[in-house]
């Protein structure tokens, strides 16, 4: 497999310790509040796995893992974000599936921290900027999604529609079998949310002259 972008700079550049022991202290109090509101099935969605998979990557300071993620939430992060600031002025969804930031029967404190989405590309970002780009990054992430999707189908309830593997936005699909709905994910995640970023980044990111 060919190497990160600049391995100059990533053997130049780590991480400070703040920002890992910070990142750290988050996720002591994200996961149990999530896990207490939401269930553990609510950590199988793409965003939150990222989260999980980001304390490690901070720690080991791994640009694959920070690559592989950037490419799983940017897009789907921007829309998300995009989709709350629109409704927050408007009082309308125009792409769905943020209904719940604005129900007032869930705890203000769990819709607060779920503003992570807006934070953690631009984490990312910055972490990729520090440690490089890592090509291999595509590959790992379409292998996550490729085991994600079916996990998430089999293990969690249709009516959550996690990932979801039931229908887009939200909304249960019910043209073709469930399966092939599925495999098409597999198929589609990729070439929709990860290869535009994977372009951006290496536009970026890959020909950075003088990156001392």
């Amino acid at each position: 497999m060919p190497p990160p972008l600049y391995p100059r700079v990533m053997s130049a550049k780590k991480l400070p310790l703040w920002l890992k022991v910070a990142y750290t202290v988050w996720m002591l109090v994200w996961v149990p509040a999530y896990a207490w509101h939401h269930g553990p099935q609510n950590f199988l969605w793409l965003c939150d796995i990222c989260n999980l998979i980001l304390l490690v990557a901070i720690w080991r300071e791994s640009s694959l893992l920070f690559s592989s993620q950037l490419l799983a939430v940017f897009i789907p992060s921007l829309l998300w974000s995009f989709d709350v600031a629109w409704t927050a002025v408007t009082g309308v969804h125009p792409i769905g599936g943020t209904d719940y930031m604005f129900d007032p029967a869930i705890p203000l404190y769990i819709r607060l921290i779920s503003l992570f989405h807006v934070v953690v590309p631009a984490l990312l970002l910055w972490c990729v900027w520090r440690l490089g780009f890592d090509r291999r990054g595509l590959a790992l992430q379409c292998l996550i999604t490729a085991v994600l999707l079916p996990a998430t189908y089999l293990l969690t309830d249709p009516e959550l529609n996690i990932n979801w593997v039931h229908g887009l936005f939200g909304e249960p699909q019910r043209v073709v079998h469930p399966w092939i709905y599925v495999a098409a994910c597999i198929l589609c995640y990729p070439l929709v949310l990860y290869l535009p970023t994977h372009g951006l980044c290496l536009l970026l990111f890959g020909r950075r002259p003088g990156n001392e």
